[in-house]
């Protein structure tokens, strides 16, 4: 039975650039935004050689890295920005759990996004990265996707107050994006559970067990991404009670502790999904044990009818000469009817005691 888990992979050292993801088909492409409250500027196909000449900093910047796989552009980012080679090596390596982590003058967030996998029962998972300097966010994923389509309309058309904001707002709603994947995935969860339930009630095929037993190791790996996002958003609102972070402002921390929120109703959900789960795994065994004593039950009612029956063929299968019964004319069809109606009156006793 296949196991979700986080994986493996080959151990690095902690300051080895290698992407360990599976998107290595993904070639790496970056966009910025570069915007305000009166006008926002796009850069689509945007080169590292432009860093220096795009990016505004009396305005917010939105810079987008798609694919993982060109680890000199990785570099070259992280010199023009002055990343430790520490957070270069967590982009790359996805095995990493969601962290949130706090240098001088840098925020970094990292998260995994799950959605239901189309063609199996799995799920699909992409890591993020999020890292906050004073007037630009850079964004990391190891694919192209359309997690944040809605975020670039809004900043496309001044829709909501995003344009109105800083950067810190801008990771807000990138953050609410990848939880909203978390939704998608435990209602696509729910409904699975629905029809296991479904099937379990309709027969006990041992695929279903094996389904189940899939869907809990799903909900086992939505868990453990996230506790330590909601450990990370707990820190956020440490933060704002510590006032020690200016990348963040205060107005803006109402959002995060929304989205600590959010991850404990997530929290929540799962355990009761998971207790859904676990009652259709006990009518499982319960519709297996049900029919078990339908099957003994029958079985014992037919050796109860055949008992008697075997009785009387041992005692005139002796053959004893003195046996009247041996010699009478009659005595072979006098026998079977006895047993014929023998079986009868057993079959109306278990009946009327309703054994069956």
């Amino acid at each position: 039975m296949r196991k979700i888990k986080y994986k493996k992979g080959r151990k690095l050292q902690h300051v080895t650039l290698e992407y360990t993801g599976s998107q290595k088909e993904h070639k790496s492409e970056m966009q910025l935004f570069v915007y305000n409250n009166e006008d926002v500027v796009e850069y689509e196909k945007f080169t590292v050689e432009s860093l220096n000449t795009c990016i505004d900093y009396s305005k917010n910047n939105w810079l987008n890295i798609h694919g993982l796989t060109d680890i000199n552009l990785i570099k070259t980012i992280g010199a023009h920005f002055k990343l430790d080679d520490f957070l270069l090596a967590d982009i790359l390596n996805t095995t990493k759990r969601t962290k949130l982590e706090e240098q001088e003058g840098i925020l970094f967030f990292n998260i995994k996004s799950l959605l239901p996998s189309e063609h199996s029962d799995g799920l699909k998972v992409e890591q993020l990265t999020f890292i906050v300097k004073d007037g630009i966010l850079i964004s990391f994923q190891e694919k192209r996707s359309d997690f944040f389509s809605h975020i670039r309309e809004r900043l496309r058309t001044h829709a909501g107050i995003v344009r109105t904001k800083k950067v810190d707002y801008l990771l807000y709603l990138l953050l609410d994006a990848v939880m909203e994947n978390f939704y998608i995935t435990i209602e696509d969860e729910e409904h699975n559970i629905e029809e296991l339930i479904d099937l379990t009630k309709k027969g006990a095929d041992p695929v279903i067990l094996e389904k189940i037993e899939n869907h809990r190791d799903n909900f086992n790996f939505l868990k453990r991404s996230i506790i330590p996002l909601r450990d990370s958003l707990y820190y956020l609102k440490t933060i704002k009670e510590d006032d020690t972070n200016d990348l963040i402002q205060k107005e803006t921390f109402n959002f995060f502790i929304r989205l600590h929120q959010k991850s404990l109703e997530l929290l929540e959900q799962i355990d009761s999904d998971m207790s859904s789960l676990e009652s259709a795994s006990n009518f499982y065994f319960s519709e297996q044990t049900r029919k078990m004593n339908e099957i003994m039950k029958t079985l014992t009612i037919i050796s109860a009818v055949f008992i008697p029956l075997t009785f009387i063929v041992g005692v005139y299968g002796m053959n004893f000469d003195n046996m009247p019964e041996l010699h009478a004319r009659n005595g072979y069809f006098i026998v079977m009817i006895v047993m014929f109606l023998l079986v009868i009156a057993l079959i109306v006793y278990f009946k009327k005691r309703r054994w069956f």
